[in-house]
């Protein structure tokens, strides 16, 4: 249900057959990155924490990003809680290895972080525990409706520039 509720929602823009189905499972920043054939950080991951009110809020990071408290709390002025697997199935309509911000059930706030911004495109997705699509920064904010761009990752910054700069002079 899940994967059939995000390509309806991408039907808006056509770009319902840009969903990329695998044989192998994506549901983990490392399954997908190897399933699509790039490094981890370019996986968009989708994390649901409660909110202030009864819906959860969604943070799209990058594959490498670790949520930082302390940034989170101090953006949200309350603190970072994960919620549960079922919580997040009853939230999003996704399960634990498909979320995306994409053909939610609920109408939840989305926020993009900005470890995503260092890569041209990202890979996000799509519902189900085998499924992506690529999208452009632009798009993912456009796509998913994101309220805004924020800064509540940490762990991303050095060892992605690290990574980037390390593949660049083995080039």
């Amino acid at each position: 249900m899940s994967l059939e509720s995000v390509k309806a929602h991408f039907k808006n823009w056509n770009r319902e057959k840009d969903v990329m189905e695998f044989d192998t499972s994506s549901a983990t920043v490392e399954q997908a990155a190897e399933t699509i054939g790039v490094i981890p950080a370019r996986i968009a991951k989708t994390l649901s924490f409660r909110g202030e009110d009864e819906n959860a809020i969604l943070i799209v990071a990058a594959g490498d990003a670790k949520i930082d408290n302390k940034k989170f709390r101090h953006t949200f002025h309350f603190k970072a809680r994960m919620l549960s697997p079922d919580e997040v199935l009853e939230q999003t309509g996704h399960a634990i290895g498909g979320v995306c911000p994409f053909g939610l059930a609920n109408d939840l706030k989305v926020y993009l972080d900005v470890s995503l911004k260092r890569f041209e495109t990202v890979f996000p997705a799509c519902g189900s525990t085998n499924s992506a699509i690529e999208l452009t920064c632009e798009e993912l904010f456009e796509y998913s409706s994101a309220i805004e761009w924020v800064d509540v990752c940490k762990g991303w910054a050095e060892e992605g520039e690290e990574e980037i700069t390390a593949a660049s002079s083995q080039s």
